[in-house]
């Protein structure tokens, strides 16, 4: 077992470590709290098998995990994209998840904090998300920290069978 690398922060007994391979099932945990949540439930099909390789052998995606008093209460899970205008990685945050009942003690402010930092440091222009638009208490929270609504943009997704059609058309 390797030692967990930790990073403190201002909250006392609240700490952040990047995840490692045995934190496959509490990663797949997280995601289907924030799922019930954000009340998409059926949409996570998600294993921990997909995690695994994802995660940890591709290297796809990078996670965060926040402890407080020593057990896992929230999680980020982000991965670069890329601005051409600007001519460098962002990071993207595709998921962050506080425990409900450890909501409101800043742990959300330190997590974008330290994806900030990690940008910075990692030479990125920009820290970017989405938000569903009926999460109120999220939207003023991240408006609060700094985060401006890109709301000129409309989110544009192909997936599942479109997804299939799509790259079968055009291409010998």
């Amino acid at each position: 077992m390797t030692m967990k690398s930790i990073i403190d922060t201002e909250l006392r007994d609240f700490k952040l470590r990047f995840a490692e391979l045995s934190d496959v099932s509490l990663i797949l945990e997280f995601i289907k709290a924030l799922a019930e949540y954000e009340k998409m439930s059926q949409a996570v099909i998600a294993t921990e098998e997909v995690l695994r390789e994802s995660l940890f052998e591709r290297k796809i995606a990078e996670v965060i995990i926040g402890e407080y008093q020593n057990q896992p209460v929230c999680f980020a899970l982000f991965f670069y994209n890329f601005s051409t205008f600007l001519g460098k990685p962002g990071i993207y945050l595709e998921d962050l998840f506080i425990k409900p009942e450890m909501r409101g003690n800043g742990m959300g402010k330190i997590m974008l904090s330290f994806l900030a930092k990690l940008a910075i440091e990692r030479k990125c222009g920009r820290l970017e998300w989405w938000c569903l638009d009926w999460n109120e208490p999220s939207i003023k929270f991240y408006k609060n920290m700094g985060a401006i609504p890109m709301d000129e943009w409309t989110v544009y997704r192909v997936s599942d069978d479109e997804l299939i059609k799509l790259a079968s058309k055009f291409i010998l």
